[in-house]
């Protein structure tokens, strides 16, 4: 299952980026059992999410993990509005980053009791930072696009490599930020 909140801000994200009828078109095409009806405090299978994605890949002639990419942008942007305590004092995306997992699961067991949120493993070596994604639901592409936000936040210039080499259908990916230069 995955929280709503995710649901939620994704169609908001489709109606201030393309329009209301695309979201009608959403719902239409990729014919969701909920009827692409959400709450931000309701559960639905993540399956319903990777039908609206196909869907407005569909619509609008965009690679799906294009899609995913942008919705991971339009996250991280609208969590630093939700959730600004997590952001204050923090100074670049490194720091920000590694302490990632720490951030995820106290929003989750503070807002989404019943959230079971990817496990992000960190590793940090001298310029260069390696997250490790883990999660069932097949959101790779949404986490390289929260880490996008992130970088293009904090303004580092920080290089974004994703090792596709580890990627289990969207389910697992390593990324390597280095600094640059």
């Amino acid at each position: 299952m995955m929280n709503g909140l995710f649901f939620t801000e994704f169609m908001e994200m489709v109606e201030t980026t393309w329009s209301f009828d695309m979201v009608d078109t959403l719902i239409d095409r990729s014919q969701v059992s909920s009827g692409g009806i959400y709450t931000a405090v309701g559960s639905y299978p993540h399956e319903e999410m990777v039908a609206l994605i196909k869907a407005l890949a569909e619509a609008t002639e965009t690679p799906t993990d294009q899609i995913e990419r942008t919705f991971g942008n339009y996250l991280f942007n609208r969590f630093m509005h939700e959730y600004p305590r997590y952001f204050s004092g923090t100074r670049d995306s490194f720091a920000f980053l590694a302490r990632i997992n720490e951030i995820v699961n106290n929003i989750a067991r503070k807002h989404f009791p019943e959230a079971d949120p990817p496990t992000i493993n960190v590793e940090q070596s001298p310029g260069q930072l390696s997250l490790t994604y883990d999660s069932e639901p097949p959101f790779s592409h949404l986490a390289e696009g929260l880490i996008e936000g992130c970088i293009t936040h904090f303004g580092g210039g920080e290089v974004l490599q994703p090792d596709l080499a580890t990627n289990q259908a969207g389910a697992n990916t390593r990324f390597v930020l280095t600094r640059p230069a």
